[in-house]
């Protein structure tokens, strides 16, 4: 079952990772991320009340509003970095995030053993390597492996988080729902501060119909992005961490296959070096 719900999770995050991607080239990242998850909102609020997942409130759902905290910043950090490109570079970094859970382990009292200590030195030189030539004389490749990064740290983060905020089938809608409430609350009010120090909620020119024509789309990624949150938790809860956290870690390579498929992407050769260990690296780092 931890396999199944973990391989699951891939194919749930490297889709929407794509289709995120997709419409941060279209639309402000931070108005995606905002309206994207009010979706999200309104289809667990029905589930939650559906399932009676509310008798499910406790103390556990701290975890679930720093896993919505955390969230937005990740997700805005991510779609910004794909929209820079290529996604086939900056998708296999994110998975770097992976890193977070192992850390946990290590404070409870966990040891790394070799691999592990091989996955960091591999990693890091993904990292290095995936940036191509361009980290020396372009600034916008060097931004989006920073960007990136950031947003790995931020989703290991939430896996982590959202792995503790519930027990049960119904707390975890309860606790999904928690948590997309605050990624709201949260990318909202990122929001309107933007926008009142001039920055734009939607593409100059355009208005609200370009969100409505969106509509389908924006829905997709949320509530895919919502499952693979679900998923893992349930995996993780199933199981070893570090299975579920490996196995739901290489949704990089759904992501660039689908950059491949439909963007028909082209990477160079140091570029394609590094995604790969970057990879490697984060199975090593969880193995």
């Amino acid at each position: 079952m931890t396999a199944l719900f973990a391989l699951a999770t891939s194919l749930l995050w490297g889709l929407a990772d794509f289709g995120g991607g997709l419409l941060t080239r279209r639309v402000p990242a931070l108005t995606v991320v905002v309206a994207s998850q009010t979706i999200a909102v309104v289809v667990l609020g029905a589930v939650v009340v559906a399932t009676g997942g509310w008798t499910e409130w406790g103390p556990q759902l701290w975890f679930a509003v720093g896993a919505g905290l955390v969230g937005p910043v990740a997700m805005l950090a991510f779609y910004k970095a794909l929209a820079l490109g290529p996604m086939g570079v900056v998708s296999p970094l994110g998975s770097l995030g992976v890193a977070v859970p192992v850390g946990v382990g290590l404070l409870l009292g966990e040891r790394p053993g070799l691999a592990q200590f091989a996955g960091i030195a591999v990693a890091v030189a993904g990292v290095l390597l995936a940036g191509g030539p361009e980290l020396r004389g372009a600034p916008v490749q060097r931004q989006a492996v920073l960007l990136t990064l950031l947003a790995a740290f931020g989703f290991g983060g939430v896996m982590a988080l959202i792995a503790e905020a519930s027990s049960s089938l119904t707390g975890l809608f309860l606790a999904l729902f928690v948590q997309r409430v605050t990624n709201v609350a949260a990318g909202g009010a990122a929001l309107y501060v933007s926008v009142k120090r001039g920055g734009a909620a939607l593409p100059a020119g355009s208005g609200m119909g370009v969100l409505w024509a969106m509509l389908p789309a924006l829905a997709f990624v949320g509530l895919a992005d919502v499952a693979a949150n679900g998923t893992y938790s349930v995996a993780a809860q199933n199981g070893p961490v570090t299975v579920a956290a490996v196995l739901s870690s290489v949704y990089p390579v759904v992501t660039a296959l689908a950059a491949r498929a439909v963007l028909k992407e082209r990477l160079r050769g140091i570029q394609a070096a590094g995604a790969g260990l970057a990879l490697v690296g984060t199975v090593l780092l969880a193995s």
